[in-house]
């Protein structure tokens, strides 16, 4: 008998019960020479250790306009972002800032420098954006994408920008747009309380 296919898929929960490799319950203990809690298997000795997901994406520009992408998919349906999305294994965070572009506007660019390197440990994760020159303005957003457009910089949808690893970056832009210098930045965000 099969079972029916779910109504949707998103991911598993970051906590294991079980141990991947011989299918024990797992502990949650120091490991010996550790200092924090793991999840390991007392049965085969493995530790599962967590870490920090990458999320890699763009800053497309076109003259002086942004592009922006209004997501199909939760969380922030409906809510606008730059096109962005988790590192994949086996890909450096340039090609998968690239393909994440390619996936959800379907824009050609160019890659130019990392821009900014957000840490927001609230969530374990790290957001890095790429500056990007879009090469010209056809569009071909793909599913997980409503739409997608280009924007003046004055005409930006602050309140409905659906991150706020999205909104500091663009701000951050808008600061070093009038003076064409695009340092890389790297600060934290603690999702848990607002600014």
């Amino acid at each position: 008998m099969n079972p029916s296919a779910p109504a949707f898929y998103h991911p598993a929960p970051r906590t294991q019960q079980y141990c991947s490799q011989c299918g024990h319950v797992l502990a949650h203990e120091i490991p010996p020479d550790d200092n924090r809690i793991r999840d390991l298997c007392t049965h085969c000795g493995a530790v599962h250790y967590q870490n920090p997901r990458n999320v890699v994406g763009v800053i497309p520009i076109l003259g002086d306009q942004v592009l922006l992408c209004r997501r199909a998919i939760e969380p922030r349906h409906g809510k606008w972002t730059l096109p962005a999305g988790f590192m994949e294994l086996g890909e450096t965070t340039e090609q998968g800032a690239a393909r994440e572009n390619q996936e959800e506007s379907g824009s050609r660019i160019r890659i130019q420098s990392l821009y900014t390197v957000i840490d927001v440990p609230s969530v374990n994760q790290v957001h890095l954006f790429y500056l990007a020159e879009a090469l010209d303005a056809h569009l071909a957003p793909g599913p997980e994408t409503l739409e997608a457009a280009f924007f003046d910089l004055d005409r930006i949808p602050w309140h409905e920008l659906a991150f706020r690893t999205v909104s500091t970056t663009l701000e951050h832009y808008l600061q070093d747009h009038g003076t064409d210098s695009f340092p890389t930045r790297h600060y934290a965000i603690d999702l848990r309380f607002p600014d």
